[in-house]
């Protein structure tokens, strides 16, 4: 259980990260349609609960699509060690639509709150250093590059840190979809074994493991940005 959450959280930020991204840029940009692109999909998916959304997605994305695309059919024809590589990195074969669906449900609802984080994080660089970088010449997709998005990455560690954190948190949503991580587990256990106390605080525990050493990685990045800061400065 423990595994699969790790893997469930890993593939979901690795698809929120970019998808944050591209909204906040959205969110900041020029062009009025762009903006109400990447505020229609932030208002939408931070005001529906994640419950429903990943039912929604489970139903529609596992049922609907994933059949479709043969997946269960093309592992069984995919050499074996690439098998057994997709099976421990991302799900048994049995399990992997659901997780595919658990992962794009996660992303999206993610990236939404990371996509607010972004946007905060390049409004907030002061208005001289835009007219500075304007007035050397630099295209507005150099001007992010080079000037805003370094500096905006160095506000935006703290709430990102804990926006993993909450990834981690929130995994635990899909043990509604049968997706056997840490939560799912240990409602499994305790149903077998009735030891109510002994599981929960084992999953507690884990949990405090994972996102207290996400939070003390992030504050370490935090603190040797500001030490290059200084320097370059």
């Amino acid at each position: 259980g423990l595994f699969t959450t790790l893997r469930l959280s890993f593939w979901s930020l690795l698809l929120a990260i970019p998808i944050g991204l591209v909204s906040g840029l959205l969110r900041t940009s020029l062009h009025l349609f762009n903006r109400l692109l990447g505020g229609c999909y932030v208002s939408l998916l931070r005001n529906l609960p994640p419950l429903v959304l990943v039912l929604i997605f489970y139903f529609f994305v596992s049922d609907q699509i994933l059949p479709h695309l043969q997946i269960p059919a093309l592992l069984a024809e995919a050499p074996l060690p690439l098998y057994k590589l997709l099976t421990i990195c991302v799900a048994p074969a049995d399990q992997l639509e659901a997780f595919i669906a658990a992962v794009i449900t996660l992303a999206l609802l993610e990236g939404a709150y990371i996509g607010e984080i972004v946007r905060a994080g390049i409004n907030s660089i002061e208005k001289g250093q835009w007219e500075a970088a304007r007035a050397l010449g630099l295209r507005r997709w150099q001007l992010m590059r080079h000037v805003v998005l370094p500096q905006a990455f160095q506000r935006m560690i703290p709430p990102l840190a804990g926006q993993v954190i909450s990834t981690i948190k929130d995994s635990a949503i899909v043990s509604v979809i049968s997706i056997q991580e840490l939560t799912f587990q240990g409602m499994e256990l305790m149903a077998s074994t009735y030891l109510t106390f002994e599981v929960w605080t084992t999953v507690t525990l884990l949990y405090f493991v994972l996102t207290y050493g996400c939070s003390r990685f992030a504050g370490r990045l935090e603190t040797r940005l500001q030490r290059n800061w200084q320097v370059i400065y």
